[in-house]
């Protein structure tokens, strides 16, 4: 069965009207489509500055009649994230979880660097990764997702805080041929790439949007309207993406 996921990003709801109304159009957007999507995931820096009361916001204005899949960015911290959006738990380790949706797996990685911006997949997630793959049914496909893109994106400000070390990740792929692609957030801008033989797809950002190097010296642009990427997983493993802003 055709699997339709959509995806959004770094929304870093701050409290301020600007953030709060940017989020709450794209989900009021996704809640009144006519085919409802299977799931959304939120691929980090769904806070801005990592508090309780910023995860509060966040609870409401992403509750939906269908899952949403979220892990975490460098905007956001562990305990809070924990405590608000999981299970009350305030502990320090790493967000990871796998979802079982219309048939695909979907792993939600935790790629942060508590106190830094560039990321990591610690030994502990990759571990888990992999474990988790091989659990996997032969037939049944899969979707990593995590905050840091794992490939240059040819902007200086972006490629200086991306994924570390990705061929470790690579490494545990390289075998697993049932990832369908590797689904990202971070770089405030849609992007399309591959890695490790896979697809590679940057989801664009709710908050504000990279202006690359080419369009102008300023990197963030507040025109641009928040993004949203819709991924259509067929039968044969084939994944489409197609990008909308919500005006």
């Amino acid at each position: 069965m055709t699997v339709l996921i959509a995806q959004i990003s770094d929304l870093h709801l701050d409290g301020s009207q600007w953030a709060t109304r940017r989020a709450t159009r794209v989900m009021d957007h996704l809640r009144a489509l006519p085919r409802p999507v299977d799931a959304l995931l939120v691929t980090g820096d769904i806070a801005d500055h990592g508090a309780e009361a910023e995860y509060e916001e966040a609870a409401r204005i992403l509750a939906a009649p269908f899952p949403v899949l979220m892990c975490p960015g460098n905007h956001d911290a562990r305990p809070e994230y924990r405590k608000v959006l999981l299970d009350g738990d305030s502990g320090g380790e790493p967000v990871n979880q796998v979802h079982h949706v219309a048939g695909t797996a979907i792993l939600m990685c935790d790629s942060t660097i508590p106190g830094r911006d560039e990321g990591r997949l610690d030994a502990q997630t990759l571990d888990w990764i992999g474990a988790t793959l091989d659990e996997l049914s032969p037939e049944v496909r899969a979707l990593i997702a995590f905050h840091h893109p794992p490939v240059g994106l040819h902007h200086p400000f972006i490629d200086g805080i991306l994924l570390e070390q990705p061929e470790e990740l690579a490494a545990v792929l390289e075998a697993r041929p049932q990832v369908a692609a590797v689904l990202t957030g971070h770089a405030h801008t849609a992007a399309a790439s591959t890695f490790a033989g896979r697809p590679l797809l940057v989801g664009p950002a709710v908050n504000w949007n990279l202006r690359m190097a080419w369009e102008g010296d300023r990197p963030d642009d507040r025109d641009v309207p928040p993004g949203i990427a819709f991924h259509v997983l067929a039968d044969d493993g084939r994944l489409t993406t197609h990008f909308r802003v919500v005006p």
